[in-house]
């Protein structure tokens, strides 16, 4: 098999576990793969009622929309969800398939990327769901929504290197699921979801620049909420930083595999 069937092969396999993965997670229910679309419906109605009618918050003094402030935490959730979506799965992902890790043929690099996409398949259908309530709201939806899958790149890098990097940690060191579990929970309330950065005070803002999902939820939320495109600078930076850490997880993830069969 050449090099391009191999790829192919490949290919084929991630979107029909992407697909079986998305099934699964509704069978048995009656309104199936509706949910998907149904759960991000409900959030952003029990976010719009939470916050505009009962806390009545603004996500800042100019603003005078108090629905603002349920879409602006949509939108911040939605772009963290899609990191923790497959961070919460990593350390399991290779326990929860043994029957692959003796299959010669199966590449498990890909039980990564098929947890990536299937979390990437719903957030988009929540950012459509997001935009199409903003535009509800303020009537307007700036062209520059065009370009969240290239804002969404930096997001995607990191968070599948990681993934390679749990899922082979997992196999050796069971202890690690309970650890990222505390960890999503830290991070969620350490990114600026609830509150704007701003909000941070000075003496601790160098830690909040620290997390890299900061800088994540900012960018989606700019182009996403505002209508622009996020600097140019700090964008490539974290692509950079994402390329990096995908290389480095999938080179420990290739390294550490061959010892998988012997726990297993």
């Amino acid at each position: 098999m050449d090099l391009q069937k191999l790829k192919d092969f490949h290919l084929n396999i991630i979107l029909q576990f992407i697909k079986r993965e998305l099934i699964t997670k509704y069978k048995g229910s009656y309104l199936g793969f509706l949910w998907t679309f149904i759960t991000p419906i409900l959030m952003i109605t029990v976010y719009t009622f939470v916050f505009s009618e009962i806390f009545q918050a603004k996500w800042s003094s100019a603003s005078q929309n108090k629905l603002e402030f349920a879409i602006i935490l949509f939108c911040g959730l939605t772009t963290f969800n899609l990191f923790s979506e497959v961070i919460s799965r990593s350390p399991s992902l290779i326990l929860n398939n043994t029957n692959y890790v003796k299959k010669v043929v199966f590449p498990l690099e890909i039980l990564p990327l098929v947890a990536v996409g299937t979390a990437l398949v719903n957030s988009l259908i929540s950012f459509v769901l997001l935009l199409l309530f903003k535009l509800l709201i303020t009537s307007v939806i700036s062209w520059s929504v065009i370009l969240l899958p290239i804002i969404l790149l930096p997001l995607l890098f990191f968070t599948l290197g990681l993934s390679w990097f749990l899922s082979s940690l997992g196999v050796y060191f069971r202890d690690i699921n309970y650890i990222v579990g505390i960890g999503i929970q830290a991070l969620m309330l350490l990114s600026p979801i609830f509150y704007p950065a701003n909000a941070i005070p000075e003496q601790y803002r160098f830690l909040y620049n620290l997390n890299p999902i900061t800088s994540y939820v900012e960018d989606t939320r700019n182009l996403l909420i505002w209508g622009y495109f996020p600097n140019l600078f700090g964008f490539f930076y974290h692509l950079i930083f994402g390329i990096f850490v995908c290389l480095v997880g999938y080179l420990w993830f290739r390294k550490t595999k061959r010892g998988f069969a012997d726990i297993l």
